[in-house]
Order: structure tokens, then C-alpha cells, then sequence
């Protein structure tokens, strides 16, 4: 019978734990193992593949993937490792390969330390290799373990253990890491910040600084700071970085760290970690951004009001902010001559009365309607500022309590079952192992499992998106205060008066139409009218 003739890929991996090891796990102590073993067994070496600083939790590995691809395409036919380990430590994924796939596929596999070769499958060494496979994966969640307390006791001393500092900063030389103010971003962070908060959108600004030809956050570190990337790599600023540099306390010399997590350290998909949870330390390096430009951005960020320009470059305090009572469509501008505007509902200006009705109102009846309110509501809280400010603090812990309550049960309970389905999927093929599944059924199950676990993590991202929503719109009643009192006798209503105070306006149809009179509901960014309402009922008891 003729021999078979046996193409290697050897593979070596490094993980950044393994490197404090030292020299015998190193990727050339790898090499000098495995060469020697395919010279003395007579292999054909085809190829090296390396994964160094990768975990091996998970097979999502470049050259392994390369690795695994030549072996399915019969490029090569067999695969030599130094150890288990260095395949990967996932006992679920790594059993799957060598008992399933690399048989299906005719590929050898040889892991020499361990004694493991799948062409000897009635050796002690292939009985034993389940219980190094979960022994390796033990090992993996040990470590893993270790490292994020680790991370964690040296996030709270404010030690920055990114790679890089954020865009407007420098990596300090210090223990710390301490951020060093970048002299050269700076001032275009700053610029960012004060574009976004006189009513420029992120889309804009992005169209602003490629227009100008500013170097992006990626093209700098690229040029500039030695980074790894490719020189004809188009890097451009987009809406999404601009968006995110603008929510980032960063600026304003604070520290976030461990602000994501993953489900488990086999699972390395990155969740958004509850804001609560983020290890933040407080004034650690120097600001880019004063906390009153953080404020109004905060202001600007908060409304529902973009507002678009006219023609002639004009654009209406109003403008975004008012929506029709009846169909629920944004009002637009409308110039009636003599550099006066009027507000009408859009789908009426579109589609015309059969699908709404004008809801026609002069743009300065409106503005008086607004101003007069909020110089109303600012007299009564300077005249009873105490009690209000009691009322709406209990007012609005109520509210809020309810309801990222019920978001936090439900994500609670989606968390929880995602360590129920790797649990199950672990007994899945433990009984495999064993003989007590059959090998179809066994696979269907860990198929319907990872369905499952996949669908979970959307659900769950969705969840932890719409809490941190809720969280932000608890505004505390000082910070309005502050705001409404500076408009105590306002002379004119400004967009930045509306930015700061109003969610939206509701405009109703006119009299001649409804029959009734014609309502203007203002809804404030938090519910502190209510709680004026409620006073003034009292009042008058």
C-alpha cells in the first residue's frame, strides 16, 4: 500500500498573557518544535501560520482562518501545533474540529506535547484529549478572570491602558499614561464642539473638515503618530466619529474606562456596559473643553430641532420644533413677503387638504406665545424656587424610577439566559462526549442554542441602548432652573433659549376648522410645568 504523503501547516499562536511566560511558549521556540517534528516524521512543510497577541478563546483568528481554509481546500492535509492550547482553548470548538470536521475533510492533526494525533485515534492521548481540552479552556477562564481585575484595580487608580490616547491628546511617558494636551488637534476638537452647539449638525461638520482637507482622527495617527495602516487607506471625518467625540467626557478632563464588556471570555462580541458601571475617574488630565461649551452642547444635543435655513441663509428660532396636533408632521417655514414667515403643516404644503389641514400661524404670533411661557415660568420659579424644585425632584424620580426599572428586569433576564445556553451547549457536547447524544442531534442542539444566543445579543443591545436613553433624560431640576432663570425678561425668543428649554411644540388646528379654541402644548425638556400646573390649581383652592 503506497504511503501517504503528508503536507504540513504548522501553527503557532502567542497570546499576550502567554508572553509573560517567556521563552517556551514564545513563537520561536514554537517554530524550532515543529520543524524539527515534521523534518524527523518526514512532512512536507507548505506554509507557517502565525496569530501572535491573539487569544485563542476564539477561533476568529486571522491565520487560523487562513489555516483552516487551506486544509478544507486540500492545500495541505495535515496540521501540527505544539500543544492543544495553542489551537485554541475553547474545548466546545476545538473538539468539534478535530472529531468532526478535520475527519470529514481527511486532515490530520497533531499536537505534539500532548501526544495527540488523529491518526492514532485508539491511543490514550486522543481518550484523554476532552480532559485537556476543558482543562485548557479552565485555564482560559482563570486567566481571563485575573486580567480584568487587573484592569479594573488600575482603571480606578486612572491608569489608561489603551493603546492610544483619544484624537486632541498624547499618551503621557508617566505611570498614569496621563493625557497631554495635543496642541495640534486641540483646536479642531474645540472648533467641533462650538460648530455643533451654534446649530451645525455632525453630518456638516464632517463635510467642513474633508472640504478643508483636516485630517481625520484615523489619517492622523496614521501620518502622524506611526500607527498601523495602509498610505492609500481613504480616511475621511463622518457624522458617526463627530457624533461620538461630542458625547466623549474626555474633553472635559475626566477618565471612562471599561465602558464595554463581552458576554463571556469566549464569546467576544463588545456590549455597552450600563453608564453606572463605567470605572470613571474624575479630573486626571487636562480639558480640551470648558464645562459651559459641554453644557450647551448637551443643550443642542438634547433637542429634537435640527432647523433648516431659507433661502436667504435665515434660520427661525422655531424652526425643528414644531410638530402638527392632528397628523403629527413637523410645521414648516413659509415666507409670506415683507420678510415675514408663517408655520404651516407639512403634509398639508405637500399633499394639500385631503390629507391635513394647514394649521396656518404667523411665525411672530407663535414666537410671543413661546416667550411669553417661558418669562411666566421663570417669574414663578424665581418667586418659589424651593418648592418647585422639591416637587419636581419627587415628580421626576417617580417616573424615572418606573421605568429603567422594567429595563433593567428585562435585560437582566436575557443576560441570564445567555449563560444558560452556553451552559447548555457545554452539557450538549459533554454528552456527546460521552456517548449518551447522538452526534446529529448533539449538533442540531448547539445549532438551535447559537441561533438563540445570537438573537439574545440583539435583543440585548437594543435594550441597553433604550436604557441608556431613559438615564439621560433625567435632568436634574437645578440644571433647568439655572437655565429658565436667565430668561426672566428675555427680550427676544433665540434658538439657544429653545435648544436649552424645549422638547417639542404641538401646534392645533385653527378655530373656523376645530370649532374650538386653539391649542399650543409646549413640552418642556423635563415636566417642570406640570408640577407649576399643579401649583397653581392648588392655589387657587
Amino acid at each position: 500500500m503506497k504511503q501517504k504523503h503528508y503536507i504540513a501547516g504548522l501553527y503557532y499562536r502567542l497570546s499576550q498573557e502567554d508572553e509573560r511566560q517567556g521563552e517556551s511558549v514564545s513563537i520561536d521556540n514554537q517554530r524550532t518544535i515543529l520543524r524539527k517534528y515534521a523534518e524527523e516524521h518526514g512532512f512536507e512543510i507548505h506554509d507557517e501560520y502565525i496569530d501572535d497577541g491573539v487569544s485563542g478563546t476564539t477561533f476568529q483568528r486571522p491565520e487560523v482562518q487562513r489555516l483552516l481554509d487551506d486544509a478544507k481546500t486540500g492545500v495541505i492535509n495535515t496540521i501540527i501545533v505544539k500543544d492543544l492550547s495553542r489551537f485554541g482553548r475553547n474545548y466546545i470548538e476545538v473538539g468539534q474540529y478535530v472529531d468532526y470536521v478535520f475527519p470529514a475533510f481527511g486532515i490530520r492533526f497533531i499536537a505534539i506535547q500532548d501526544n495527540v494525533d488523529t491518526e492514532n485515534r485508539d491511543s490514550g492521548a486522543m481518550e484523554m484529549m476532552p480532559i485537556m481540552n476543558v482543562f485548557n479552556e479552565w485555564h482560559a477562564a482563570n486567566t481571563s478572570k485575573k486580567i480584568r481585575a487587573v484592569w479594573k484595580a488600575k482603571a480606578k487608580e486612572g491608569v489608561f491602558h489603551g493603546k492610544k490616547a483619544t484624537y486632541g491628546y498624547i499618551k503621557g511617558t508617566d505611570e498614569k499614561r496621563t493625557f497631554i494636551i495635543d496642541e495640534e488637534t486641540a483646536p479642531i476638537v474645540r472648533r467641533i464642539f462650538e460648530m455643533y452647539a451654534s446649530g451645525i449638525s455632525p453630518r456638516r461638520i464632517s463635510e467642513i473638515l474633508n472640504e478643508e482637507n483636516v485630517p481625520c482622527p484615523g489619517q492622523y495617527a496614521f501620518e502622524k503618530l506611526g500607527h498601523k495602516g495602509k498610505p492609500g487607506d481613504r480616511r475621511l471625518w463622518g457624522q458617526i466619529t463627530i457624533a461620538s467625540m461630542l458625547k466623549n467626557i474626555v474633553y472635559i478632563g475626566h477618565m471612562p474606562q471599561l465602558m464595554s464588556t463581552s458576554v463571556s471570555y469566549k464569546n467576544h462580541k463588545r456590549f455597552k456596559k450600563d453608564q453606572s458601571e463605567w470605572v470613571v475617574v474624575y479630573n486626571t488630565h487636562p480639558p480640551i473643553i470648558s464645562q459651559e461649551l459641554w453644557d450647551r452642547v448637551r443643550e443642542r444635543e438634547k433637542s429634537v430641532a435640527q432647523g433648516r435655513k431659507t433661502a436667504t441663509g435665515y434660520t427661525h428660532p422655531l424652526s425643528g420644533f414644531l410638530y402638527c396636533a392632528d397628523c403629527g408632521c413637523k410645521m414648516k417655514l413659509n415666507s409670506v413677503g415683507n420678510n415675514k414667515y408663517a408655520f404651516n403643516c407639512g403634509d398639508h404644503m405637500r399633499f394639500g387638504k385631503t390629507i391635513c389641514f394647514s394649521h396656518h400661524i404667523a411665525a411672530k404670533t407663535l414666537e410671543k406665545i413661546i416667550l411669553d411661557d417661558i418669562r411666566d415660568m421663570a417669574q414663578r420659579i424665581v418667586l418659589d424656587e424651593k418648592a418647585i424644585r422639591e416637587e419636581f425632584i419627587r415628580h421626576n424620580a417617580e417616573v424615572q424610577e418606573k421605568s429603567i426599572k422594567a429595563v433593567k428586569k428585562e435585560l437582566q433576564g436575557k443576560l441570564k439566559r445567555i449563560e444558560e445556553l452556553s451552559c447548555l451547549m457545554q452539557l450538549a457536547y459533554e454528552d456527546r462526549l460521552k456517548g449518551k447524544m447522538p452526534e446529529d442531534i448533539c449538533l442540531n442542539f448547539i445549532q438551535k442554542y447559537s441561533d438563540e444566543q445570537k438573537k439574545l445579543e440583539a435583543e440585548i443591545e437594543a435594550l441597553e441602548a433604550k436604557l441608556t436613553e431613559t438615564e439621560n433624560t433625567i435632568q436634574s431640576a437645578d440644571d433647568f432652573i439655572r437655565n429658565i432663570k436667565k430668561y426672566f425678561e428675555a427680550p427676544e425668543l433665540t434658538r439657544e433659549m429653545c435648544y436649552e428649554l424645549i422638547d417639542r411644540i404641538i401646534v392645533g388646528g385653527l378655530p373656523k376648522i376645530t370649532g374650538k379654541e386653539r391649542e399650543i402644548d409646549i413640552v418642556y425638556k423635563i415636566d417642570i410645568a406640570s408640577v407649576l400646573r399643579h401649583k397653581l390649581n392648588n392655589s387657587d383652592k
